[in-house]
């Protein structure tokens, strides 16, 4: 995920007293406070008895906790195994770059850190490249849905030095903020006043040379009316400017309901369902799935994960609307994404498999890097040999 559309290269318990101490009761040292009084260590009638059911007892706590375990664990195997078996396969030929892939730019291309030369370095990049779109980090937007000016200073120096230097890439401005759906810190979109303040940031940021606004709001649950209505508005605004609307979206469903489920257990429903997702992508221009931080431990698993995202995605992704799949240019490490597993030619190869299993003459569909700051050479190295060829 991204955080709500933050850019990351932006500027920018004890236990309670008493327990676990080593304290000892008022009754005296050792004790607990009770006195053992005479007689003590003789065995009193009912003891023996008791003694032969303890064993029975643990016996019975041990089958039930590893049936509880085997409950809880075997789904996850056999979800595990089928993302295994859906690695496997040849992809298509064919199935690689329709020249309509794009790349998550950070903060540094407007606030003043980047230069010409920084400019013409990633012109001669995109020229052997598959990529069309970029996103901009231009925010992010505050919790009010305002914008300030400040945040894309240099927008129209950028857009410009761009247009010269590799002519039919298109700059969309990346927009977001972090939703207060987890946490009463955030943007809210059920508040009619907020969305209105977005809409009028968006015509600031077309104002400013930008030919696409780009929208991350998270985290942003399944079914979010609210999201809808802004995306029905913010298309009419940008169509009317003949301007593009493109969004980051959440992974699908890899089980049914699973968002339901994950969100009851954890707070944080993570996915969403593929009715929502088709309901997205039927407003926008382009979808961006963010197809990595996904929790999979394996080069295997992920790309049998991104292999089923493709698929979802591409039964309820309208063919007028351009569908991406995200890949990780990034090398973090931690319970959601595991830098070993989730590569980038894992990532390719799950995207040729999904797109050839699903639709494999589809036009309007590519990949989304995330993000420049954070490539390394093999990661480019792997997009241009596996993709774009």
């Amino acid at each position: 995920m991204h955080e709500g559309g933050r850019d990351e290269e932006a500027p920018g318990g004890e236990a309670p007293g008493g327990v676990g101490t080593g304290e000892t009761g008022s009754g005296g040292e050792g004790t607990g406070g009770a006195w053992a009084g005479p007689g003590a260590g003789a065995e009193t009638p009912g003891e023996g008895a008791a003694e032969a059911r303890r064993p029975r007892r643990r016996r019975r706590v041990l089958r039930s906790t590893l049936a509880a375990l085997t409950l809880l664990f075997l789904p996850l195997l056999t979800a595990e195994t089928a993302l295994r078996v859906n690695d496997t396969g040849t992809p298509k030929p064919g199935t690689t770059t329709r020249h309509q892939d794009a790349l998550w730019l950070g903060h540094a291309w407007v606030d003043g850190r980047k230069t010409d030369r920084d400019v013409q370095a990633l012109a001669r990049r995109l020229k052997t490249s598959g990529i069309r779109d970029l996103y901009v980090h231009a925010g992010p937007l505050e919790h009010d849905g305002t914008l300030p000016k400040t945040a894309y200073r240099r927008s129209r120096w950028l857009t410009t030095a761009l247009h010269r230097a590799a002519p039919g890439v298109r700059v969309q401005a990346w927009l977001g903020d972090k939703l207060a759906s987890e946490s009463p810190d955030g943007l809210r979109l059920d508040r009619a006043a907020t969305r209105t303040a977005i809409l009028a940031s968006t015509r600031r940021i077309l104002a400013a040379g930008f030919e696409g606004a780009h929208f991350d709001l998270e985290p942003l649950h399944s079914g979010d009316q609210n999201y809808l209505a802004l995306l029905d508005d913010l298309r009419a605004l940008t169509h009317a400017r003949h301007a593009l609307l493109s969004v980051a979206a959440h992974q699908i469903d890899p089980l049914p309901a699973f968002h339901s489920f994950w969100g009851t257990t954890t707070g944080h429903p993570k996915w969403w369902s593929q009715a929502y997702f088709g309901q997205v992508a039927r407003r926008v221009d382009q979808i961006a799935v963010m197809s990595y931080d996904t929790m999979q431990p394996l080069q295997s698993l992920y790309g049998g994960y991104v292999a089923q995202q493709t698929s979802l995605a591409l039964e309820v992704t309208p063919r007028t609307t351009d569908l991406l799949m995200g890949l990780p240019f990034y090398h973090e490490n931690n319970f959601g994404h595991w830098a070993h597993a989730e590569t980038v030619p894992a990532g390719v190869r799950g995207v040729r498999l999904g797109l050839s299993r699903t639709d494999a003459g589809r036009v309007r569909f590519g990949v989304a890097l995330y993000v420049d700051f954070a490539a390394t050479e093999a990661d480019w190295r792997a997009y241009q040999e596996d993709w774009v060829r």
